[in-house]
């Protein structure tokens, strides 16, 4: 190499190495303290500078910064249906946990868990052949049609409960529809004893049926049986809801863990290649680690779910594009119980969820607890990507002095605030 031309490289290794010198990176807390305030008019994307962690979330765990602009988020509105007797509110009659809505032959199909015994509930202890432990204690699976999803007619019973000792003879509730190559399939608990002689247990059971009328014909077999001893779904397997994903039927349920001192609610999934099983648990099994029932429905390319009550993450609703982990994408507020939605792509294995509108939920305990039962109502939303409603994305509600009052304290934290006033008073005499 030619002397001259080496010096001249040099040269200019030696330039560029004293400048990368001269022009070293900030530190993350120089930036920081040279960075113009953030916009007042909020980026509908993420801005290339550097954020704290709330403003991180705000546009990574969210599918909008602002929930007017989130497609996940929505306030929930509630209607009195009618068409559905309650024997005057006297805790003989209940309806509760349905399913989703479907529209086949012109109308509406809904079923739900309906109890009709001589009494109210009464306890394990107190409970017999005649009179319940519980809520869906003596239960049967009975459905209801619509033409407009207000009005009901009750249609009567689709699966009642079978003969001892089969699955299901002490009760059948909490049941959901599958539409499958042509074919109905109800699933739902079938509870071989009174609800809380051990606890809630007890495995998913199917019928299946040519109509969504019936009749249906009980498959007589455990589809999805509880966990092995030691697991978290050891004694309960709840809530069924299955959907067609990736060709397969996906079940998710419900299950109650720990019980120190109350229990903890989470959520599974099992897959099967044919309705009537056999269903293979997933893996990573609880998929969601909380909410109290079990809803969800196809949303974009995945699943998005309702995630009520119970749990650190209650009242959210959450989006796994993969259908198994989910995320946060919104918190609200009044989501409805057991919600079972009108989804009209469940089952057509779509790569492209449209989201929900409206379904069917139920309130419990409608009158005292003396007469425990509970009532079907209908909620609507806005959690579909074909509806732009800005009154279900309001999230500064108002409520009545009497809503807060409601929520009072009960008579053992009184006793206690006012043992602790007078304790005060004692130490600074």
């Amino acid at each position: 190499m030619n002397r001259d031309f080496s010096i001249i490289l040099l040269m200019i290794f030696s330039m560029i190495t004293w400048g990368c010198q001269d022009n070293v990176a900030p530190t993350k807390e120089e930036a920081v303290s040279t960075q113009k305030g953030f916009p007042f008019w909020l980026p509908k994307e993420k801005p290339k500078r550097i954020l704290s962690a709330a403003m991180e979330r705000n546009y990574d765990n969210y599918m909008a910064p602002r929930p007017e602009d989130n497609e996940l988020y929505s306030q929930f509105k509630y209607t009195e249906l009618k068409g559905f007797d309650y024997h005057g509110g006297d805790g003989t009659i209940s309806r509760r946990d349905p399913s989703k809505v479907i529209y086949e032959n012109g109308k509406y199909y809904v079923w739900y868990t309906y109890r009709h015994t001589s009494t109210s509930p009464k306890g394990a202890e107190k409970s017999n052949d005649t009179i319940p432990s519980t809520d869906w204690d003596l239960a049967e699976i009975w459905y209801a049609t619509s033409t407009d999803g207000f009005t009901w007619e009750e249609q009567g019973v689709a699966v009642p409960r079978p003969p001892k000792p089969r699955v299901g003879w002490r009760s059948v509730t909490t049941t959901d529809i599958l539409k499958w190559k042509g074919k109905y399939y109800l699933y739902y608990q079938g509870f071989m004893e009174a609800s809380g002689k051990r606890g809630d247990d007890c495995p998913v059971a199917v019928s299946y049926a040519d109509s969504p009328d019936g009749p249906w014909t009980p498959h007589n077999e455990v589809v999805i049986a509880n966990g092995a001893e030691g697991e978290w779904d050891q004694y309960s397997i709840h809530d069924p809801y299955p959907i067609v994903r990736d060709g397969k039927i996906w079940i998710y349920y419900k299950s109650d863990a720990d019980g120190d001192p109350r229990l903890v609610r989470m959520q599974g999934l099992a897959i099967a290649d044919d309705p009537l099983g056999p269903f293979e648990k997933y893996p990573l099994n609880p998929v969601i680690t909380s909410g109290h029932e079990t809803t969800l429905f196809p949303f974009e390319q995945g699943v998005a779910a309702l995630v009520i009550k119970d749990g650190n993450e209650h009242f959210t609703i959450q989006y796994a594009p993969d259908g198994v982990n989910f995320q946060i994408a919104a918190i609200t507020s009044l989501m409805p119980t057991a919600a079972g939605p009108y989804v009209p792509d469940a089952f057509t294995n779509t790569q492209n969820g449209r989201g929900i509108t409206w379904g069917v939920s139920h309130i419990t305990n409608a009158t005292t607890w003396a007469q425990n039962h509970a009532v079907l109502l209908r909620f609507d939303c806005d959690l579909s990507l074909d509806v732009n409603d800005p009154a279900m994305k309001q999230h500064n509600n108002y409520y009545k002095p009497e809503f807060y009052y409601r929520h009072g304290l009960n008579r053992e934290q009184r006793e206690r605030i006012l043992a602790a006033n007078q304790d005060m008073k004692q130490k600074t005499k």
